[in-house]
């Protein structure tokens, strides 16, 4: 990577981190929002530990998804207001790797977040300790996907009224594939048996992900702008 491009790549990774630290709402949003819903499971549907066991690992896998869903709106929203967009579209470095860089800042104001906060949710659930590491790494695989992923939606639907549905209707399909492998890591593991064939699924999903999505990414961004 050239110095100007690493200094380009820098400057909107420092640029997205700053602006979600002057808006710690935006970032907290998600966080709250994932632990509501892993909390008022057990209320809904029941307290005994044997079903929360079984059902734990879907419902924060579901939770974790919702939540990165809840925040992808911001990840250019800002940037199309200002203006600041357009500076990017027209810059000399790649815009694939820029965009690559905004959802790099997205993923770590929400997804990381989200992972570290999963194993103290998991308690609640009655998720046995031996299956904690599993999750953790199994969200550290799927949820810079669903980032990805949610960053060609977001790139789409930039500027459209009632956006938000329409982003929901886009990714949604395509998320699935990282639940059910991500989901079946931590409930192989929680009964004993091997995830190692989920992860595996879950790093090729990442591999190809960051291979081609930014690309997917930019070229969204510039049918938005036209």
């Amino acid at each position: 990577m050239s110095s100007g491009l690493f200094t380009a790549v820098a400057c909107a990774l420092r640029r997205d981190l700053t602006l979600a630290a002057r808006k710690p709402a935006d970032v907290a949003t998600p966080l709250v929002f994932f632990a509501i819903v892993v909390s008022l499971f057990p209320l809904g549907v029941s307290p005994e530990p044997a079903i929360l066991r079984g059902l734990g690992p879907g419902v924060l896998w579901v939770a974790a998804l919702l939540a990165t869903l809840l925040s992808l709106n911001r990840l250019f929203s800002a940037d199309y207001a200002d203006g600041s967009l357009e500076l990017l579209v027209l810059s000399p470095q790649p815009l694939a790797v820029l965009a690559a860089a905004k959802t790099l800042a997205h993923w770590l104001t929400t997804g990381l977040p989200l992972i570290l906060l999963s194993p103290v949710l998991a308690v609640q659930l009655y998720l046995p300790e031996a299956a904690y590491g599993t999750l953790l790494l199994a969200l550290l695989l799927g949820t810079p996907v669903l980032s990805l992923i949610g960053a060609v939606g977001a790139a789409l639907t930039l500027g459209l009224r009632g956006g938000g549905v329409l982003l929901s209707l886009l990714v949604l399909p395509l998320y699935t594939p990282i639940l059910i492998f991500g989901a079946g890591a931590v409930t192989a593991a929680a009964s004993g048996f091997s995830p190692e064939a989920h992860l595996s699924l879950l790093g090729a999903f990442l591999v190809v992900a960051l291979a081609f999505v930014p690309w997917a990414t930019a070229a969204a961004l510039r049918i938005s702008l036209d």
